[in-house]
């Protein structure tokens, strides 16, 4: 994948210059697979993470709004009650779709927690205690028997990159709308490694 930034390219029409200003494109490499389960691997793990995106980025979207609330609330006593107002809030919008997550689709829901918001998903239950710690101990960690401290990591950790790699297209192609990531990680210098996909574990006899 190259990133092509076109913000300084200039068209020339018989002597005169004419500045063009563009948004960077971004060209991604097309998608080869070594075997068959490799491709069908990638498309159910496709699925998973589509699904489990747009509830990191609405959990990401109102903690920014709760965060703005809360700095303008003086009192201590009025931000609780707010505080678990949204805990309300949350625990009646999330918890009934949430069930119906997979185990996997849990796991990935969490780092993109952290991709999204910059915390894990225990950060976030310790800063905010009562206002959330009902909402992911009893929907998330307890449903998936996860590690809520799970972070986000597609430098490091290949089912990460995987991750990335499968929202970048998601964004180019128009699928999810995009939401920058609060971590610090260059996806365009990434693009060169290799994604290895896990192989099927084998069976219990």
């Amino acid at each position: 994948m190259d990133s092509i930034p076109l913000s300084e390219q200039y068209i020339i029409f018989e002597g005169d210059t004419l500045l063009i200003k563009l948004d960077e494109v971004l060209l991604l490499k097309k998608l080869k697979f070594k075997t068959s389960y490799d491709r069908r691997y990638y498309y159910w793990f496709r699925r998973k993470t589509l699904k489990a995106y747009p509830y990191a980025k609405l959990a990401a979207d109102r903690l920014e709004v709760l965060n703005e609330r809360i700095e303008n609330i003086k009192s201590g006593r009025k931000k609780r009650i707010y505080t678990k107002r949204i805990q309300k809030y949350l625990e009646g919008e999330f918890t009934d779709q949430l069930k119906k997550l997979t185990r996997t689709e849990g796991r990935i829901l969490i780092k993109l927690i952290h991709r999204q918001t910059g915390s894990t998903a225990f950060d976030l239950v310790k800063d905010l205690r009562s206002g959330w710690k009902a909402f992911w101990y009893n929907t998330t960690a307890k449903m998936f028997k996860l590690s809520l401290k799970n972070e986000y990591d597609p430098v490091n950790v290949e089912e990460d990159y995987l991750i990335e790699d499968i929202l970048q297209r998601a964004f180019v192609d128009g699928v999810l709308e995009e939401q920058p990531s609060k971590l610090d990680f260059n996806f365009i210098e990434l693009s060169t490694k290799e994604v290895i996909l896990p192989k099927p574990e084998p069976k219990k006899k």
